[in-house]
């Protein structure tokens, strides 16, 4: 008598962990969050515009913050999960949490003419530029 488990009790256990549902249907719960926010770029002597791929996000949960050159888009994304008694979830490959994506542009942006609009996935950013009124200080080299 072998000490040794057969080959066909190793894969029938094997098997049998996965549900009785086969090798390549197993659950899954949640996927890591994309590394960043993708985006599209474009100036303008005007500005900037600034798409950014934002899919399955509330708009409410999309914040964007401006800061002389600097750009900031966070998201927070939220997976809600329902199921029933009468159901089993084999897969659910969503994810959930905070993404942020920042950028320093070229030429400061002016905040208060700037604009946003979010519409199938996608969050459309323009981003006037900052002009300079002429007035700036001038230093004395001692």
């Amino acid at each position: 008598m072998s000490l040794l488990p057969s080959r066909s009790t190793l894969f029938d256990d094997l098997f049998r962990d996965f549900g009785g549902h086969g090798f390549f249907i197993k659950p899954l719960h949640g996927d890591a969050l994309p590394s960043q926010i993708k985006l599209d770029v474009k100036e303008t002597d005007a500005g900037f515009t600034v798409l950014a791929e934002l899919p399955g996000v509330s708009k409410d949960d999309i914040h964007v913050e401006i800061e002389g050159a600097q750009l900031t888009i966070k998201a927070e994304v939220k997976q809600f999960d329902k199921q029933s008694k009468d159901e089993q979830n084999l897969r659910s490959e969503r994810y959930y949490g905070m993404v942020s994506r920042s950028l320093q542009l070229p030429s400061d942006l002016d905040r208060d003419g700037a604009s946003a609009k979010y519409e199938n996935g996608v969050l459309t950013l323009s981003l006037p530029k900052k002009h300079s009124s002429g007035n700036g200080k001038r230093l004395i080299v001692e």
